[in-house]
C-alpha cells in the first residue's frame, strides 16, 4: 500500500505567491495542497479543522510573527512540521528557526526546483523508520535534510556573466534586449540572450515581444519585481 499523500497548509500572505507556491506544491509527487490561508488567525483555524503534515510557514505575515506561530505548535505538541519560505536573510532568524524544528528554510523568491528538491528531501526524512542500527543510519536520517549545493548552471554559462547580467535587467525599468544588454555587458547578442533565456527559465524575468512598426517583433526581457538576491545558484 502507498504511503498517503503529505497534507500541506501554504501560509503566504502575498495572494499571487500564495497561488505559485500551492501549483509548485501540487506538482510533487506525494504531496497535496490541505489549504491555502493568509493569516495566521487561518492557520490556526485550518490546523483545527483537519490534517495538516506540513506548513509552509511565511514569516511575516499581517497578523504576527510566523517563528512565534511555530513556537506556539511545538509548545502546544502539534505534530505538523514545517519550512520556512521567507525573504528574511538574518542568520540569526536562521538559527532561531533550526531551534523550533524547522525542517527547511527556503528563500523567496524561487523557482519550482528548488522547492521541489526541498519536499522530495523532507518526504525521505519523513519515510525514514524503524530503529537505527548504529550512527551511520541516523547520519543518512539526517542528511536526507541537507539541503544540495548551488546547482549547477548551463554548460557554457558563468556566474559573474550572470550576475552581471541580472544587475543590469534589475536597473533597467522599461527590459532589456538581448542586443541592449550585450552592448551594456560587453557580450555578443547570443550570449547575452542565452543569459537572458536562463533568468526568465529560473523565474527571476519575463519576457514579451514588442511590435515596432516594421520588421518582426523584438523580444524584451524585464526583471520580476520580486526577484531580489544573487541568482547565480539557480
Amino acid at each position: 500500500m502507498s504511503a498517503p499523500q503529505v497534507r500541506v497548509l501554504v501560509v503566504e500572505d502575498d495572494p499571487v505567491a500564495a497561488d505559485a507556491h500551492a501549483l509548485y506544491v501540487g506538482r510533487v509527487p506525494g504531496f497535496t495542497v490541505a489549504a491555502v490561508v493568509h493569516t495566521l488567525a487561518d492557520a490556526t483555524r485550518a490546523l483545527e479543522r483537519g490534517r495538516i503534515d506540513l506548513l509552509l510557514l511565511d514569516l511575516t505575515l499581517p497578523d504576527g510573527n510566523g517563528l512565534r506561530f511555530a513556537r506556539g505548535l511545538r509548545a502546544s505538541g502539534h505534530p505538523a512540521d514545517v519550512i520556512a519560505v521567507t525573504s528574511a536573510r538574518d542568520l540569526a532568524v536562521v538559527r532561531e528557526s533550526v531551534s523550533l524544528g524547522i525542517v527547511q528554510y527556503v528563500l523567496k523568491p524561487f523557482a519550482f526546483p528548488t522547492l521541489r528538491e526541498r519536499l522530495l528531501r523532507y518526504a525521505e526524512f519523513r519515510a525514514a523508520a524503524g530503529e537505527a542500527a548504529g550512527q551511520d543510519d541516523v547520519d543518512r536520517a539526517l542528511a536526507a535534510l541537507r539541503a544540495p549545493g548551488p546547482a549547477e548552471l548551463p554548460k557554457g554559462l558563468s556566474a559573474p556573466t550572470l550576475d552581471r547580467v541580472a544587475a543590469l535587467l534589475r536597473a533597467a525599468p522599461e527590459g532589456l534586449t538581448a542586443a541592449g544588454a550585450a552592448e551594456a555587458a560587453g557580450t555578443s547578442r547570443i550570449t547575452a540572450r542565452r543569459y537572458l533565456e536562463h533568468l526568465v527559465d529560473t523565474g527571476r524575468a519575463d519576457r514579451a515581444p514588442r511590435y515596432g512598426q516594421v520588421g518582426r517583433p523584438e523580444l524584451h526581457y524585464r526583471w520580476r519585481p520580486a526577484a531580489t538576491g544573487s541568482v547565480s545558484n539557480v
